[in-house]
């Protein structure tokens, strides 16, 4: 009866959006309420539940998100993302591009949460899509499916760092092996799938597209890279430093302090005022009527995220995910392929990739003494399963059909299936490997 009423919620939210022309946020909670009820939550624990899960969700991006948005706004306005593009175009020809943008997402993807590395790479994506005259989704997608598969599958990612900490994996080999699976997994999915997607109409959003400058008027070459990466060679710094000192050492709360994406990006946005604003002889005043803008074309964005926070907690508080996990308990399939379905069909139910990889984790911890699995290998099957058929429910599907400006259709089409491409050929990789392991020892 849980999968029915979850399966008429999303219809319901499919018909609200697409047919209805309903505003997403506001159909979020229409649906939200009714799926409470049916699934036997009393008034006051649902609304308990829809504040906890759109408070929790913003309270977890809102800082992130806004604060990326203004450093891609100055990024893309001061010309940086330009120069980045233009030193990208040269060095490896627009015939290049998507697998140029690729390798970038994986570079990025590796130290930033998918949020912040959304919010980072899409000026970069857009200023090549405007300049070079280049559909935006065949251009964007091959970096973002790098991006999502470092979320999904690598640590330091949050999932991810806790499969390996519930499986008692080792992370150094979780992270190789993890590399061996996403590496195939994002060519397919990325630049290989995005050839098949020319033909989608994409115009992004205009608060992120500057006009083009003359070169002459453009940041330097090393001030728009460092300005626009900023984020990325913190972080890498950062970790490091905590890599090296030792645990429990007098600065360890300090580098904890820095390693969070907000205060990461709260110092990029600062030395990003200087550097990309005020050095070049920009008023403040102007700089931060950017920032305004930045926020104003993000907020519909933020809400939409929030209403899918909501309704994803009241899956959770009714009980539905440990509901659907233990259905699938009692299949008899192999141990991997067991974690990867759990994972995925959570995953479709909540949205939430996080939540998808931490509950399927709870539910094959105590078959995992018997089963020998590889524990490693355990950890990116189930970060695989949370990657799968992301939908109305989950923020990631909104940011990008928001940023892209697609129609919902085009957004399954694209987003969607990529997501899938992913989830899929990322269990592939891992049944290999663990058909593979046992010969080369």
């Amino acid at each position: 009866m849980t999968l029915v009423i979850i399966l008429l919620a999303v219809l319901a939210l499919a018909g609200l959006i697409s047919w209805g022309k309903v505003n997403a946020f506001l159909a979020f909670l229409l649906v939200t309420i009714p799926v409470g009820f049916a699934l036997g939550l009393p008034p006051a624990r649902l609304l308990a539940a829809m504040y906890q899960g759109l408070g929790d969700t913003l309270g977890s991006v809102v800082i992130i998100i806004v604060l990326g948005a203004m450093l891609g706004k100055l990024v893309a306005e001061s010309g940086a993302a330009q120069q980045i593009a233009a030193v990208m175009i040269r060095a490896f020809g627009t015939n290049n591009i998507q697998w140029t943008l690729m390798a970038a997402g994986f570079i990025i993807g590796i130290p930033l949460f998918y949020n912040v590395g959304f919010v980072l790479v899409v000026p970069l994506i857009f200023s090549v899509v405007y300049k070079y005259k280049l559909p935006a989704v065949y251009v964007g997608l091959p970096m973002l499916a790098a991006l999502s598969v470092m979320h999904g599958f690598l640590p330091p990612h949050p999932a991810p760092t806790a499969l390996v900490a519930q499986f008692h994996a080792d992370l150094g080999r979780t992270f190789f092996y993890g590399l061996l699976v996403a590496v195939p997994a994002v060519v397919i999915a990325g630049p290989l799938y995005a050839r098949t997607l020319r033909g989608i109409v994409s115009r992004p959003l205009a608060g992120f597209v500057a006009e083009s400058l003359p070169e002459s008027a453009l940041p330097g070459r090393i001030n728009s890279f460092v300005s626009s990466l900023l984020p990325v060679l913190l972080l890498v710094g950062v970790a490091g430093l905590r890599a090296v000192l030792p645990a429990g050492g007098p600065l360890g709360p300090a580098l904890a302090f820095l390693a969070e994406p907000a205060i990461i990006l709260l110092v990029s946005v600062g030395v990003a005022t200087g550097s990309l604003g005020l050095a070049r002889g920009k008023r403040m005043a102007g700089i931060m009527d950017a920032y305004g803008s930045a926020v104003k074309d993000i907020a519909l964005i933020l809400l939409i995220i929030g209403g899918a926070g909501a309704l994803k907690q009241v899956l959770v508080a009714s009980g539905a995910s440990t509901e659907i996990a233990a259905g699938l308990q009692g299949t008899g399939l192999p141990p991997l392929v067991l974690g990867w379905l759990i994972a995925a069909v959570i995953r479709v139910a909540l949205g939430s990739a996080t939540i998808a990889g931490l509950t399927a984790a709870g539910m094959v911890l105590p078959t995992m003494a018997r089963s020998h699995a590889d524990p490693n290998l355990m950890v990116l099957a189930i970060g695989a399963g949370s990657l799968l058929l992301s939908h109305f429910n989950d923020g990631g599907f909104w940011l990008y059909k928001e940023y892209f400006n697609l129609s919902v259709k085009d957004t399954l089409r694209s987003w969607t299936a990529m997501e899938t491409i992913v989830s899929v050929v990322g269990l592939g990789g891992v049944l290999l490997l663990n058909w593979a392991l046992p010969l080369l020892r």
